[in-house]
Formats: C-alpha cells, sequence, structure tokens
C-alpha cells in the first residue's frame, strides 16, 4: 500500500506543477482526486500497520513520517470542502512528497518509541504535536501563495495566474485557521510529553536540544496567534512573518537532529 501511495503522490504533484504551468484549474483539480487516491492507500498502510504491531512496537521511522504526510493531506483534502482552494496543492504536496521519500529511505521494522517509554501519554505527544505542525505547514502554505498573489496585485497586472490563485481574503483565512487549531493542539501535545518525561526522564529532559527547539517552536507561533488574535495582525505582514518562523524552524530541527545529542534521537 505504501508504494501506490507514493506513486499518486507523485502524480499529484506533477498535476499541481503543470496547472500553475498551463494555467488551467481543471489540471488541479483532477490533482486533488489523484491525492485523495493516495490518502487513501496511505490509510490502509497505516491501518494495516498498526493492526500487525503491539502498541508501538514494530511501528517505526516510517510508519511516523507517513502518518505526518497522511495528516498533512487529510488536512488539506478536508479543507477543499470548503474553500476550493485547489492550486494551494501545488505548495501542500512538496511537503507530502518529502516526507514520503524519506519515509521510504526507512526500514518498516524498526520500533518508533523504546519499549521503556510507551504510554498512552507518549502515543498522545506524538499524535498531537503531529497534528499542530501539519497545521502550521499548511498556514505556511497558504502565506506563501498569499505573498505571491499579493505582489501580482499591487503590480496591478495579475493575468491568468493571478485569476487562477485563491483570493487573498481565502488564504489569510486559512493562515489564521492554521494556526488557531495548531498551537493548541501543540500545546497540549507538549503538555503530555512534558508530564511523561517528568516522571520517566527525571531532571534532564527541560536541558534536551529537541525540548528547547519545540518551546521555541511553541513561543513564536503564540506570539503570532497573540498577534493575529488580539493586535489584528492579517495580510502581509502576518504571511511572511508565518514563512519566516517556518523556514528557521526548519532549518534549526534538522541541525539539531543531526548535529546535536538528543533523547528525540528515536525519531
Amino acid at each position: 500500500m505504501f508504494a501506490p501511495a507514493l506513486a499518486c503522490c507523485v502524480l499529484a504533484m506533477t498535476g499541481y506543477l503543470l496547472s500553475l504551468l498551463v494555467k488551467k484549474v481543471s489540471l488541479a483539480r483532477g490533482s486533488t482526486w489523484i491525492l485523495a487516491a493516495s490518502f487513501v492507500f496511505l490509510s490502509l498502510y497505516l491501518l494495516l500497520a498498526a493492526f500487525h504491531s503491539t502498541g508501538w512496537d514494530y511501528f517505526g521511522s516510517r510508519h511516523f513520517l507517513s502518518i505526518y504526510a497522511w495528516v498533512i493531506a487529510g488536512i488539506y483534502l478536508g479543507l477543499q470542502f470548503k474553500t476550493k482552494t485547489r492550486l494551494l496543492g501545488a505548495f501542500i504536496v512538496p511537503f507530502i512528497l518529502l516526507l514520503l521519500i524519506a519515509a521510504a529511505g526507512y526500514g518498516s521494522g524498526k520500533n518508533l518509541v523504546p519499549p521503556q517509554w510507551q504510554s498512552w501519554l507518549t502515543n498522545l505527544h506524538l499524535v498531537l504535536a503531529i497534528a499542530g505542525e501539519a497545521l502550521f505547514i499548511l498556514a505556511t502554505a497558504a502565506s506563501a501563495m498569499f505573498i505571491i498573489q499579493n505582489g501580482l496585485l499591487k503590480r496591478k497586472k495579475p493575468g491568468k495566474m493571478g485569476r487562477l490563485l485563491p483570493s487573498l481574503g481565502e488564504l489569510d483565512r486559512i493562515n489564521h485557521l492554521g494556526l488557531l487549531w495548531g498551537f493548541p493542539l501543540l500545546t497540549i501535545g507538549m503538555i503530555a510529553g512534558t508530564v511523561y518525561a517528568a516522571f520517566v526522564w527525571g531532571g534532564q529532559w527541560p536541558a534536551d536540544p529537541k525540548v528547547i527547539w519545540s518551546f521555541a517552536v511553541w513561543a513564536v507561533y503564540g506570539f503570532l496567534l497573540h498577534q493575529r488574535l488580539a493586535i489584528g495582525w492579517k495580510g502581509s505582514r502576518i504571511a511572511i512573518l508565518s514563512c519566516v518562523a517556518f523556514l528557521l524552524f526548519l532549518s534549526s530541527a534538522l541541525v539539531i537532529r543531526f548535529c546535536f545529542a538528543t533523547v528525540h534521537n528515536f525519531i
């Protein structure tokens, strides 16, 4: 089931990119259905993996990355029922494809979470953190498209491309929803992880680089949400800051993953 999910994702991304090149939304509409097929195959793959696993046993890094891709695809497809922002897929699907390609490089038999750390709090921590970060990715993709569309309109020469892209209002609303729902989900996931770490890992866990990075992500996105709700930031300002925040934390996450020792190295 993993192979056809990956193949459909490649086809979907090709269709979305072609829709931008030839400026036809019909290609993006067809790509959305292909992405839906990829989502179904990925759902079956994860269900079969869960059925053949005992807790997190044999639920490895491939499954973890596949869950990331599955959540992002599911949220985006669900969004289509309300906004019809078809061309946003050209920014979302590359993330999904990169996660699936990375997942393909891992074996499916390696344990994700060491047996001594498996608990319902661990499960809650992982699931909610993934969902929150997936919503931040969606908000970033909408912000990137907002910047492009706003630039076209400011030059007063939107052309056919400007007419194909979603409206600024829709893109700003997606950014709002991504921050509004992503932040509380990440917060609850971090609380679950903190409670578990305080009892199991002892007093050393706050100094872990991954923990420090996660808290920084939480603080910055909390600031963006506060400025949006309390101060009224929206439009270009919040779109640019969302993209900058995501790029900074993506790069720092890669540095921490490959350059620093962390108790989260099992992921």
